[in-house]
């Protein structure tokens, strides 16, 4: 085994997926402490570039889920401070954050995606109508730029008011609302391992299954025994289907190190519908059960992705030009 790395494992932030992120820190926290290394939690706030500044870390593990942790921003800063880090890269981050753009490359990329529409801010019964003549009645709302299913929608029957208090709900997280139709299906995700000198290879599909939730909510996703896991899921001849779709759509937003890509599963088909590209690593969390049932366990994928983003390095740039005389 390789010498014990001091790892930087970044959780909270200002999120509604703060206290997931600090759950799924400890679980890596304590993977690492199992591995041999020498793992530190720290806060996503102000106090964080100092800190790194002034600690030596062989590398940072963000884990901090949504805005900020997830969407780029804090990749920039550790790539301001030369910090090799686990994960995609900041433009890599800041598209699979952003749904609607992310749909963008799926679709470049071939990949099947639902019917949809972003919804600016603005009048909400006005959108609604004119969504419910666009998209029919059976319709998923959510916001632009969130995770964990924190203000998402799911209306098999819409109408013009639910889709409003909808509307209002996804825009009450600060940005755009993306709006598509429903495809009625199986919920199944697929992880990706992308490593440093190993080649890309899927996890095995997960199916998820919710019982006395309306889908796989927030609640659905944390509580105990809200949900249930079936991996590696029966999709027949779709099983491999969805384990490549899986690895294209993480090719087409550039992502590195791992992701996990969601999808509904019809019988005559199935829809990307995101990827996430620091997916939860908390006892509830469906990367890191794939990954066992895959043969890896926790400690030696969190030293394997250690690894990866040490031997990747600091981001490299130009060096500084000199003006010309």
């Amino acid at each position: 085994m390789s010498s014990a790395r001091r790892i930087a494992i970044i959780a909270g932030g200002p999120s509604a997926e703060a206290e997931v992120s600090r759950a799924s820190a400890r679980s890596i926290e304590t993977a690492l402490r199992e591995g041999g290394h020498a793992p530190t939690m720290l806060e996503l706030d102000r106090h964080l570039a100092g800190h790194l500044n002034e600690h030596p870390y062989d590398a940072a593990f963000p884990i901090a889920h949504g805005a900020v942790g997830e969407d780029g921003s804090l990749q920039g800063l550790l790539e301001l401070l030369g910090l090799p880090y686990v994960g995609s890269n900041v433009l890599a981050s800041a598209l699979a954050m952003h749904k609607p753009s992310a749909k963008v490359f799926f679709e470049r990329a071939g990949l099947p995606i639902a019917k949809g529409t972003r919804v600016e801010p603005g009048n909400a019964a006005t959108s609604a109508k004119a969504l419910l003549e666009e998209l029919g009645n059976a319709l998923v709302v959510k916001p632009a730029a969130s995770g964990s299913a924190v203000g998402v929608a799911k209306l098999e029957s819409a109408t013009a008011s639910n889709v409003e208090r909808a509307l209002l709900e996804a825009w009450n997280a600060g940005g755009d609302a993306l709006v598509e139709q429903m495809l009625k299906g199986r919920e199944v995700t697929c992880g990706v391992l992308d490593l440093v000198g190993e080649e890309r290879r899927a996890l095995p599909p997960t199916e998820v299954l919710v019982d006395g939730d309306p889908f796989y909510d927030f609640r659905a996703r944390y509580g105990k025994g809200r949900s249930q896991h079936v991996c590696p899921a029966e999709l027949g001849n779709q099983f491999e289907r969805v384990q490549d779709a899986a690895i294209r759509a993480h090719a087409a937003l550039g992502c590195r190190d791992l992701s996990r890509v969601d999808f509904v599963v019809a019988e005559n088909g199935f829809i990307v519908l995101e990827v996430n590209t620091l997916p939860g690593f908390t006892a509830t969390s469906l990367f890191p059960e794939a990954a066992g049932i895959a043969g890896i366990p926790i400690a030696a994928l969190c030293a394997r992705l250690v690894e990866s983003a040490i031997a990747r390095g600091a981001t490299r740039r130009f060096a500084t030009q000199a003006l010309p005389t």
